[in-house]
């Protein structure tokens, strides 16, 4: 690859990192949100953050148990490019389902949704940290991966903002 696609690719990637920090602080909307329409307990509302959350120990841990027992790297056998690519259709059907939960009125669903989504975040941490410190020089590796990182905590810092125009203003809930 040359420079230019070096740098192409890296601007795709940090864009991702972007995106996994937004979606992340959509949950404490999403909280407020679901009280309002679900009528929840403060255990049930915790839940929200227990299915994200969740499924990034979940799906981390499963990740280490296959590698350490089958002793390869399940992303070296599948690529990054296309772990990034299977990341994102995951994170996709999370997204997607959140219509039918909302058809179904389900907080349970809903539930179900954000931890489809957060196992796509997961898998796409887990096949983009690595890439961003192989993209490129590799003295450069630690720069690539805090400026990533940084847009990351971008991320989170406008989703709130974004999420409440969104929900609230937007679709009037």
């Amino acid at each position: 690859m040359n420079s230019k696609s070096y740098k192409k690719s890296f601007a795709v990637l940090a864009s991702l990192f972007f995106m996994w920090g937004f979606i992340t602080v959509m949950n404490d909307i999403l909280v407020n949100t679901f009280r309002g329409i679900f009528d929840l307990s403060p255990t049930q509302r915790s839940m929200v953050q227990m299915a994200f959350f969740g499924a990034f120990f979940i799906i981390s841990l499963i990740y280490f148990l296959i590698s350490s027992i089958s002793g390869r790297d399940p992303i070296n056998r599948v690529g990054y490019n296309n772990g990034m690519m299977i990341s994102l259709i995951i994170c996709g059907i999370g997204s997607v389902s959140f219509f039918g939960a909302a058809e179904l009125e389900s907080y349970g669903a809903f539930l179900a949704s954000l931890f489809i989504l957060a196992t796509g975040v997961t898998l796409l941490q887990i096949c983009s940290n690595p890439y961003a410190a192989i993209l490129g020089d590799p003295k450069s590796a630690s720069g690539r991966l805090n400026l990533a990182q940084g847009l990351n905590s971008l991320g989170t810092t406008l989703g709130p903002l974004v999420g409440t125009i969104l929900i609230y203003q937007v679709f009037g809930l």
